[in-house]
């Protein structure tokens, strides 16, 4: 059957509306995991209650982050390289949420004083959220027409924070009635770990059926072994990087604007229970509705960014995190910080989708899955690197949150001035220039 004409303006050739909709539902599927294990309930509960509010709880979370976003650090680059020259791309992403998925049900297990447990599990649940988070994303250049990938990376993002949506309504809704009944968040918060699970579970199911693996296994070196080969493969790719200027330049970027992306994800409920004093209801209702301007944000900006392009398009986001920063800096009540959480919302959703976007226009056609894996390096040291930073500043400062939070607007001045030197038109022409066969 043939495909309207708007499916062809947008979509690969042999591309049906369905197969978008399966690798869009990856997005809505794993946003269940982020929204409440990283940004809304979990990461709170761990501080309060797992950490006892120690002065050293906050860093002892961004640790646990880090250590995972390190692990992924050290394995992206290989796991992607090992994917392309494979076609093993679907194959990995199911071994990922069959990770993810277990060890988020088992963070249910974590108590009162049992920080040894509970970091083990964020490190293993975020390690292969972040995994397979690389490994969707190299679908993206697959199932897209060149133009149109900030569009189609847009619908990602956009069902992604519905499903978001999803996993915290249901959570919320049990929170509400657990709190009814007079329940502790001991009680309660292992449970939302439970309901989190089982629908990213459930949700990730259309990409496994419907998502086709389109690339085709590359040529092998004789006499190297998997990971040798792929390290092999990834040598290569440094060593051409200056094939790849504007693309190398962007990952830069990259890093030091989801510096503080990241510090807003992994600390939104912290800051709000610690410097605005908001409970647990009232902090999962603000992210409920966040999400629905993430939403907005990430579907209004995946047009806007086909029509004014991707640099144009980060350069207004960038703003907007400026803006969101000085805005919860000067929070003095929750009107105020309610401002700043939907505009952080608005530009959470169009900064992740232009930024994917963008890396899948500037990379080469036979590396995507390898160039998304540097990509993934990218935003996991910039994970590192914004947490790390904001949970020193509180440990070192007696928990002045506010403090941290304007250090990490400087993340994002940082990424604006690098922006300015990423050309995409010349970066777009070194992509598509014939690469240099494998093996040579």
């Amino acid at each position: 059957m043939a495909k309207p004409a708007s499916s062809k303006a947008v979509l690969a050739g042999d591309v049906a509306p369905r197969e978008v909709w399966a690798w869009a539902m990856y997005d809505f599927a794993n946003s269940g995991y982020t929204t409440v294990v990283i940004t809304a309930i979990f990461n709170a509960y761990f501080v309060a209650v797992v950490a006892e509010g120690r002065e050293w709880a906050t860093f002892a979370w961004t640790a646990a982050l880090a250590a995972s976003y390190g692990l992924i650090v050290v394995t992206a680059p290989a796991l992607g390289a090992y994917a392309d020259a494979h076609a093993a791309k679907k194959r990995l992403l199911l071994l990922t949420t069959v990770g993810c998925v277990a060890s988020t049900a088992a963070l249910g297990l974590a108590g009162r004083g049992d920080l040894g447990l509970a970091i083990l599990l964020v490190v293993l649940s975020n390690f292969f959220f972040g995994s397979g988070e690389n490994l969707i994303a190299a679908f993206l250049p697959e199932l897209a027409r060149g133009r149109a990938l900030g569009k189609v990376s847009g619908w990602g993002w956009g069902l992604g924070y519905a499903g978001g949506l999803l996993s915290l309504g249901a959570s919320l809704a049990y929170v509400s009635f657990a709190q009814g009944r007079g329940d502790a968040s001991e009680q309660f918060v292992p449970v939302t770990m439970l309901i989190t699970a089982a629908l990213f579970a459930l949700a990730s199911l259309p990409t496994f059926l419907f998502l086709r693996e389109r690339a085709l296994p590359q040529a092998h070196k004789p006499g190297l072994g998997v990971a040798r080969e792929a390290f092999d493969r990834l040598g290569r790719t440094l060593r051409q990087a200056t094939r790849y200027r504007d693309l190398g330049r962007f990952l830069v970027c990259l890093v030091f604007y989801q510096a503080g992306v990241q510090t807003v994800i992994a600390l939104a409920a912290i800051y709000a229970q610690e410097a605005m004093g908001f409970r647990t209801r009232d902090t999962l209702i603000l992210i409920l509705v966040v999400n629905v301007t993430a939403s907005a944000g990430a579907l209004l900006f995946g047009h806007f960014q086909d029509r004014i392009g991707h640099i144009r398009t980060l350069a207004l986001t960038l703003l907007g995190w400026l803006v969101t920063v000085g805005l919860a800096w000067a929070a003095a009540g929750p009107g105020l910080f309610w401002a700043a959480a939907n505009v952080a919302g608005l530009c959470l959703g169009a900064s992740q989708s232009a930024g994917r976007a963008l890396v899948g226009y500037l990379s080469p056609p036979a590396r995507r899955a390898e160039f998304f894996g540097l990509w993934g390096l990218a935003v996991k040291l910039s994970s590192i690197l914004g947490p790390i930073t904001y949970g020193l500043v509180t440990w070192v400062s007696r928990g002045d949150h506010r403090l941290a939070m304007l250090i990490t607007g400087g993340y994002f001045v940082v990424g604006l001035g690098i922006l300015a030197g990423v050309n995409p038109r010349r970066g777009r022409r070194a992509a598509l220039k014939r690469e240099t066969p494998p093996g040579s």
